[in-house]
């Protein structure tokens, strides 16, 4: 991966927002996206699984917030629910309980917030 370092530079904040592995091409598995620059293989990309997805998505809002989720407002509370419903987060099994554990609030109250947002 050394040759390539630039691209490699290049692509790791992508890869990192999506809380994805970099791996040597050799190294990858089937499920692995390998990525090529002129024609070579130069990094393989290892995505992570929806469940720890999630589980990423919630440490970087927690981290751009500046403190933890079940501090926030309920308006605070309310933009973070629609900033992961956008990003799929209630499609993963047992998202709705996830999420509500991480912002100290009972599943009822997503599903409130959520409905919210629809009847606009």
């Amino acid at each position: 991966m050394t040759a390539e370092e630039p691209f490699v530079a290049a692509v790791r904040p992508l890869v990192d927002a999506m809380g994805g592995e970099l791996l040597p091409p050799g190294e990858a598995g089937p499920d692995d996206v390998v990525l090529a620059w002129e024609g070579a293989e130069v990094v393989a990309v290892r995505l992570p699984q929806l469940a720890e997805s999630l589980d990423h998505l919630l440490t970087a809002l927690e981290r751009r917030e500046g403190r933890p989720l079940a501090e926030l407002d309920r308006k605070a509370k309310q933009e973070i629910v629609r900033t992961l419903e956008a990003r799929g987060a209630f499609a993963v099994r047992h998202g709705v309980e996830t999420v509500a554990g991480a912002l100290g609030v009972s599943r009822f109250t997503i599903y409130n917030y959520l409905n919210r947002d629809k009847a606009r």
